[in-house]
């Protein structure tokens, strides 16, 4: 079955899962915005700050009616998160920051998950982007 959309969204949404786990593997510990701010010389706050302007970058490139299809997701806020980092990186809300990790990832996650489902990738396709480094943590997506 063939999709309506362009496999290359198969790229940016895998790129958003896997910055979306990593980002969970960074903030495990973290229990709090100032734990975050913090721990490790800022090392998990400035990996984080990092993967959201990576999640920020990938979802503008995304094709607007497939994002429509997850219309609950506020994609514009996602962007505009990506810019804030970019531009004003010391003007960035810590707060709001660890709200993101905690409370808005999970929901992000699952949209992306639906909108991969969309591309009608096989298998054998899924696999093979599946094998690159850079989506170590999206195993779980695999073909049979």
């Amino acid at each position: 079955m063939s999709s309506l959309f362009s496999d290359k969204n198969a790229l940016f949404l895998l790129t958003i899962l896997e910055a979306i786990e990593k980002i969970k593997i960074y903030s495990a510990n973290i229990k709090s915005a100032e734990d975050l701010i913090s721990s490790d010389d800022q090392l998990q706050y400035n990996a984080v700050c990092h993967l959201l302007l990576t999640i920020g970058e990938e979802s503008k490139k995304i094709e607007d009616g497939l994002k429509e299809t997850q219309s609950f997701v506020a994609w514009d806020q996602i962007a505009g998160m990506r810019n804030r980092i970019a531009h004003d990186y010391r003007g960035i809300d810590k707060e709001i920051v660890f709200a993101i990790i905690k409370d808005e990832l999970s929901i992000l996650r699952e949209a992306c998950e639906n909108l991969l489902k969309q591309l009608h990738l096989s298998d054998d396709e899924m696999n093979t982007l599946l094998s690159s480094p850079f989506y170590k943590h999206l195993q779980y997506l695999g073909g049979k």
